[in-house]
């Protein structure tokens, strides 16, 4: 292997030791390789919620646009602070 290795140590309940002993057997590759296997195929399957993410950047999206009405042709710098992003806006502004 081209990549390097780092040694871990786990615990493993006895039935999974068990199960760990008959897979790496049963495909003829070490232990290791069983778990490395694994954990590879886990890491693949892991999705990112593109719906999620693309409505979380739509919603950015439209604060800066609120922002960029809200303030322009005032043709000065908008100062702003952190908590004012955290308060709700007073009805009538």
């Amino acid at each position: 292997m081209s990549e390097m290795m780092t040694r871990k140590q786990l615990y493993l309940p006895k039935r999974l030791n068990q199960f760990l002993k008959r897979a790496a057997k049963q495909r003829g590759v070490s232990e290791a390789e069983v778990i490395r296997q694994l954990l590879e195929r886990d890491e693949k399957a892991v999705t990112y919620p593109v719906r999620e993410s693309a409505a979380g950047w739509d919603e950015i999206l439209r604060f800066v646009k609120e922002r960029q009405t809200a303030y322009a042709g005032q043709g000065k710098p908008v100062k702003w602070n952190r908590q004012e992003l955290y308060e709700e806006p007073e009805k009538g502004k």
